[in-house]
């Protein structure tokens, strides 16, 4: 399961180096995908610095500016807060990215680049019935509008529900931890909502997820 999960991950981190239109793709060399998966973090992880800096600096000098009012004060010591929350997201996706290589060669590497490149090739020549699936799962919204990370996501759970074979539980829950770890809150629970929507649709029952996510 740990293997599969960071081939899950590889996969992820593999399609956002990827061209978002549909096509066949030629199979990828592992040593490639694990350099893209690297350069994808570390990009994150310096957006993330960049971001957490700037917030820092808007922080130290609201309260500089704040006087002794004490809302004011609150303020400035909330934005610094979360400035140093940005910086800790920054520092573990850069902890991550220089981890992954020593961590794949600890572990069952061919198990891992297996599967990677499984999910990948499949996840672009099936592209187009998955994207239609996951437009009609959806309420009032549309695949192309959400961002390009939860897209991926939700592309490489279908794949394997309906090309891979993976039981559509175990689908859902990885794919709610990569969102987890890659999106937001509101990003997990509404991938897990649609994923649940697509299984629903798919057989006219239910699937048993994580219980704080709702349907959407």
């Amino acid at each position: 399961m740990q293997a599969r999960r960071m081939a899950r991950e590889l996969a992820l981190l593999g399609l956002s180096q990827l061209s978002d239109k549909p096509g066949r793709l030629a199979p990828p060399d592992f040593e490639k995908l694990l350099l893209a998966a690297i350069q994808t973090l570390t990009a994150e992880a310096k957006d993330a610095l960049e971001t957490a800096s700037d917030e820092l600096k808007r922080g130290n000098q609201h309260l500089v500016d704040s006087g002794t009012r004490a809302s004011d004060v609150e303020k400035g010591r909330a934005m610094v807060e979360d400035a140093i929350a940005l910086t800790q997201t920054a520092i573990n996706r850069l902890a991550h990215a220089v981890e992954l290589p020593e961590f794949i060669r600890l572990s069952n590497q061919s198990e891992i680049e297996a599967f990677a490149l499984e999910l990948l090739t499949n996840t672009a020549k099936y592209q187009t019935q998955v994207d239609a699936i996951l437009d009609e799962a959806m309420v009032a919204w549309n695949l192309k509008r959400l961002p390009r990370i939860d897209r991926d996501i939700l592309r490489l759970a279908v794949v394997e529900m309906n090309y891979l074979g993976t039981p559509d539980r175990v689908a859902i829950n990885e794919a709610v931890e990569l969102a987890k770890r890659y999106s937001d809150d509101d990003g997990y629970r509404f991938i897990n909502g649609v994923l649940r929507r697509v299984v629903s649709q798919g057989d006219g029952g239910e699937v048993e997820v994580e219980a704080d996510s709702p349907v959407v």
